[in-house]
């Protein structure tokens, strides 16, 4: 097999996420979750047809709960503070989880595609793409 079709056929299976693996649904996002990163507290609820997700906790954000948005891309929004501000929208329901939302990173002021795919009742894939395959995932427990 050649280089160019060893590849394509590479991208072809990676482009789709994963199936959850214990069979858990989209609705099991729905609640607060723990992030790897910070100690961030994140609350999914639905908002319309989609979910969306707010920054709750941090320990940037227990160290000052004035915390500012400063790396914001857009200047206007720079003051805003971090506590409460939306980091997940406009995503789609699929059967193993949500796609093609985005996810707002604070450390860096930049909004990237994501999607988030429910591994069971307790986990989920939260994954962020500049362009694919240029990804970060992240595993987030929920709080219970």
């Amino acid at each position: 097999m050649s280089l160019m079709l060893m590849a394509a056929a590479l991208m072809a299976q990676s482009v789709a996420p994963a199936a959850a693996p214990t069979g858990g649904t989209a609705n099991t996002a729905i609640g607060r979750w723990a992030t790897p990163t910070k100690q961030g507290v994140v609350e999914i609820r639905h908002c319309g047809g989609s979910i969306c997700g707010t920054l709750v906790d941090s320990e940037g954000i227990r160290a000052n709960s004035d915390l500012r948005d400063i790396y914001n891309k857009n200047e206007a929004q720079r003051s805003r503070i971090l506590k409460g501000i939306e980091i997940l929208r406009d995503f789609r329901q699929m059967p193993w989880g949500w796609d093609k939302g985005t996810i707002y990173n604070a450390d860096d002021g930049g909004t990237y595609k994501a999607t988030i795919t429910v591994m069971d009742s307790d986990t989920l894939n939260v994954k962020g793409c500049i362009v694919w395959p240029l990804c970060k995932s992240q595993t987030w427990k929920r709080i219970k």
